[in-house]
């Protein structure tokens, strides 16, 4: 099953494609994570703060069109800037919906840039249970530079 992500972006249907700006500045918006495919950095029912047009380096986590489906949106980890795109690919080692599947996604498919992972409060309300959401519900998503060279297509 494919991963999916609610784009909750400025035009509804997941955002302005790459590279679009709104006239005062960036554009952001929210998405939600649905599937398992980036474990153990994402989990399903996390939320991310998205950077429209924002530029994409190796290593950045992303939200793109699905190539076949271009209805669908999914989250992964941009590795490596081909000649005809981007090469993706999930950090779950177990979910192949990533590149290994469709192969370099286009530019114009690159919807946006993950910036921030907000991960929800789970149903137990402990106070120790509330203290360590607290220590890792928000949390900034770096380039995993380490990551990217080990997963570098080939």
């Amino acid at each position: 099953m494919p991963e999916r992500v609610d784009g909750r972006g400025p035009e509804g249907g997941g955002g302005p494609r790459a590279g679009a700006r709104r006239r005062g500045g960036p554009v952001f918006g929210l998405a939600e994570v649905y599937n398992p495919s980036m474990l153990p950095t994402l989990r399903p029912g996390d939320r991310l703060l998205l950077h429209y047009g924002a530029a994409v380096r190796p290593g950045d986590v992303v939200v793109v069109r699905h190539p076949f489906r271009q209805d669908l949106l999914i989250v992964k980890r941009a590795v490596e800037r081909q000649g005809r795109g981007w090469w993706v690919r999930g950090d779950n080692p177990q979910v192949v919906n990533d590149s290994r599947e469709f192969g370099a996604v286009p530019d114009e498919l690159v919807v946006a840039r993950a910036r921030v992972r907000l991960r929800p409060l789970g149903a137990q309300r402990s106070p120790l249970a509330v203290a360590s959401w607290a220590l890792s519900a928000v949390r900034p998503l770096r380039a995993a530079r380490s990551l990217s060279s080990l997963l570098r297509a080939r």
